[in-house]
């Protein structure tokens, strides 16, 4: 039996087993503008969350051997979107993302990189799934018979392959830290971190993504809006900000949105994810 566990809508922690979602915890947060614009959710609760996630099986395939992998570009805003554009424009020349049935994968197209990313966030925990692991290129899935969740590895990984411009997905700031040492090993590799799943970091956890990270999606953490307003650091949105905590990441934001005509003009109320933590 597979298992594959996912933080999500809210944060609530998922479990999803042959394609039926069978345990979900209760969310840390009542409401996503994202879920509220997207899915017309005013409440994450578990029935919503059981639903939504239960659509997405039977939509694309999340979690299964039917998972449908490669996206198009919408013209959306997003870490997954970002990293799309960056392999197009070979700014970068792998992702390190992590995707369910596979664990830590490294990514080299642009539709890989936007189907991966766009459709499923804060996997946790997942568990091998062979027919997703043959959708990437060879020795581009860091742990084929356990599908581990593991981006320092998935960076080592990387090089090995012989990339030396490299986006590496976080959640955990103690990852940020260790890669940042890993990158002054190496004089002919460029690192460039993407914080993700943000939702309840620490205020020092917060500081930490700042320092690390080139950009840094906000979530429904508190602590970043915080520290970017009291910085000033460069940002992008309201409702879920998306912020520019280096030059590079300023730049890769800036050419995302001319990619996409500018920022959005808002149409109706850009509240927050409600409680921010």
């Amino acid at each position: 039996m597979d298992k594959h566990v996912i933080e999500a809508l809210g944060r609530a922690r998922i479990t999803v087993q042959d394609g039926k979602v069978v345990d979900v915890g209760e969310p840390k947060i009542e409401y996503c503008p994202l879920f509220h614009k997207h899915r017309g959710i005013e409440k994450l609760t578990e029935e919503e969350i059981r639903k939504n996630i239960q659509f997405r099986i039977d939509d694309f395939g999340m979690c299964t051997k039917d998972r449908v992998l490669r996206l198009k570009d919408f013209l959306s805003f997003g870490i997954s979107e970002i990293l799309s554009t960056l392999l197009t424009d070979n700014l970068i020349d792998c992702a390190v993302m992590v995707c369910e049935g596979c664990g830590t994968v490294l990514v080299t197209e642009s539709e890989l990189a936007q189907g991966v990313g766009g459709r499923v966030s804060g996997l946790v925990e997942t568990s091998t799934i062979p027919e997703l692991i043959e959708e990437f290129l060879p020795n581009h899935v860091f742990d084929e018979e356990n599908a581990t969740i593991d981006q320092v590895e998935g960076f080592r990984l990387a090089i090995e392959n012989g990339y030396r411009n490299i986006a590496v997905t976080i959640c955990y700031p103690e990852d940020g830290i260790i890669l940042r040492e890993l990158e002054k090993e190496y004089e002919d590799v460029n690192l460039y971190l993407f914080g993700v799943h943000s939702t309840g970091l620490t205020r020092e956890e917060a500081e930490i993504m700042f320092d690390v990270c080139d950009v840094v999606t906000g979530c429904a953490s508190k602590h970043l809006r915080d520290i970017g307003e009291e910085e000033n650091i460069f940002k992008v949105g309201t409702s879920i900000p998306i912020f520019g905590a280096s030059e590079k990441g300023e730049e890769f934001i800036k050419l995302r949105l001319d990619k996409i005509g500018g920022p959005k003009k808002k149409t109706g109320n850009s509240r927050h994810p409600e409680p921010l933590i």
